[in-house]
């Protein structure tokens, strides 16, 4: 008799592992850019966007790998739950890119180096809201008619 590998919990563990990396590395990233606002001296804020310069980048990937596996491994999960939450989703994808882009123009634009700081700050703090406001729609429940 043959044994059949069951990949739903494979997947399962694959895509609880990745957002649990994601909270946990670009959390502290996010974290430290809600912050960022509150420093008030120039060498703290360098000292701020040194700490998280060489890794912040690399976090985001954890959200990918979550997405991408939610597509493949489970699509009618996929197609149920990014409809309902598409608006959140695309609020903070947005201010992930305006975050990016804040930090990497920070050390190259130095006349609007205030402009800059403070979109990170807001970019890390929209990001964490919408992520927020994702969770709380799964906590609540996704109405599934006719599947």
């Amino acid at each position: 008799m043959t044994q059949v590998l069951d990949f739903v919990p494979i997947w399962t563990l694959i895509l609880g592992m990745a957002v649990f990396f994601y909270v946990l590395l670009d959390g502290f990233d996010l974290g430290v850019g809600m912050l960022y606002g509150f420093a008030r001296d120039t060498p703290s804020r360098n000292t701020i966007m040194n700490s998280i310069a060489p890794i912040w980048d690399g976090n985001e990937t954890w959200l990918v790998l979550g997405g991408l596996g939610l597509l493949a491994a489970f699509p009618l999960a996929f197609a149920i739950i990014i409809p309902a939450v598409y608006f959140p989703i695309l609020l903070m994808l947005l201010a992930l890119v305006f975050r990016g882009v804040a930090f990497e123009f920070r050390f190259r634009d130095v006349e609007h180096k205030t402009f800059w700081d403070h979109g990170f700050c807001y970019g890390s703090a929209i990001a964490t809201f919408a992520q927020g406001v994702v969770l709380g729609a799964f906590i609540q429940g996704f109405e599934v008619a006719g599947r």
